[in-house]
């Protein structure tokens, strides 16, 4: 047991180590969540305009999180921030 709570220790250590990387995936967790909380909420008559923003918002610093980690779900997080960037455009725009 000691062992597997080192394990999680050195695991959230070396995620701190850039800290610019943790504290974009810090926030775009709670973003999301609070967005899918929304969704989830609201499913019957959805809150747009409450979860998108915070959908493209939590999906750029997924951006940014998987780039400076070097990542291959950058690819999977670049397709979300496109999607919800045109249903923001949508939304907000036109």
């Amino acid at each position: 047991m000691i062992e597997i709570i080192k394990n999680i220790h050195r695991f959230f250590k070396k995620s701190y180590e850039d800290k610019l990387a943790f504290y974009a995936e810090l926030a775009e967790t709670i973003l999301l969540v609070t967005g899918s909380a929304v969704l989830a909420f609201t499913i019957l008559d959805p809150a747009t305009r409450i979860f998108v923003p915070l959908y493209l918002l939590g999906s750029m610093l997924a951006l940014i999180s998987t780039y400076r980690r070097g990542s291959t779900a950058i690819l999977l997080v670049s397709w979300f921030t496109i999607m919800n960037t045109w249903a923001f455009i949508q939304l907000f725009i036109l």
